[in-house]
């Protein structure tokens, strides 16, 4: 069965406020990075998957993002796929 590595990126919805972001931006400012703004903190995630192809793959990916990576209510998140 062939292994697929999934790399997913977690962020907070632009809509919700990110106080960890704001915390690093000022961080940042302080140390005399006045030209960076807009700031987010999120996860990284790095799993491989043993699946029959590539689209059951995607499928288990997107699941567990949804089910457990996630927060539907404040987070979104996008993956990529690579065989190895």
């Amino acid at each position: 069965m062939p292994l697929f590595h999934s790399k997913i990126i977690v962020t907070r919805r632009k809509s919700i406020l990110d106080p960890q972001g704001k915390a690093v931006e000022h961080g940042m400012h302080s140390l005399g990075y006045k030209k960076v703004n807009g700031v987010r903190i999120g996860k990284f995630v790095e799993l491989d998957v043993q699946a029959s192809d590539r689209a059951e793959a995607e499928r288990i990916t997107q699941e567990v993002s949804e089910k457990l990576l996630a927060n539907p209510v404040m987070e979104d998140f996008s993956f990529t796929i690579e065989e190895r």
